[in-house]
């Protein structure tokens, strides 16, 4: 996938009517996008209609995005998201019964329990993610947490991909021995 950087400067020329920037920013970005919109819809006819909707939208509103310290990414799968929430919306039987659509509408978040306690494994992971060679450390973030591919990480810290590959995995294995403490 693109640099954030990149997609940004996509967006920003799209917002310019650019239809080439429109057409990259959709290469770079169309394999996330459909796997969000086909994890909401769980339907891959609907998810295809739909991610054409979403990139619809984005021609349409690209000039909304601004960089305000929000990820660009976060902006467009914003947009998926919400196009399949409609789309679910819309394709729902609107005679349901009020207490079937009171069950559809609670919030399927964790309970404060439950967040209390990620909170807690969340700083855990931090810590021992602190406990890692700085390196190494950067690139399990990059991996599990940016999203970026083994090859992109191999490319970013100047590694072979395959020593790229052992870092992950070894520093897999000392995140979870630093868990089990």
């Amino acid at each position: 996938m693109a640099e954030l950087s990149e997609i940004e400067n996509m967006i920003a020329r799209t917002a310019l009517g650019d239809r080439q920037a429109f057409s990259q920013l959709y290469d770079a970005t169309s394999s996330k996008l459909f796997g969000v919109v086909l994890r909401v819809l769980n339907n891959r006819a609907s998810a295809e209609d739909v991610l054409q909707e979403s990139y619809m939208k984005i021609w349409r509103h690209s000039d909304r995005y601004q960089s305000n310290g929000m990820s660009p990414m976060t902006w467009l799968i914003t947009i998926a998201r919400n196009t399949a929430i409609d789309r679910l919306r819309a394709t729902r039987d609107s005679g349901a019964d009020v207490d079937d659509m009171a069950d559809r509408l609670v919030a399927s978040g964790p309970t404060p329990e439950q967040s209390a306690i990620a909170a807690g494994e969340a700083s855990r992971i931090t810590a021992c993610l602190d406990e890692l060679d700085t390196d190494k450390g950067q690139a399990v973030r990059g991996a599990y947490l940016q999203g970026l591919s083994y090859a992109e990480l191999a490319e970013k810290f100047s590694v072979p991909l395959n020593t790229m590959r052992t870092w992950l995995r070894r520093s897999l294995i000392s995140l979870r021995e630093c868990m089990e403490r």
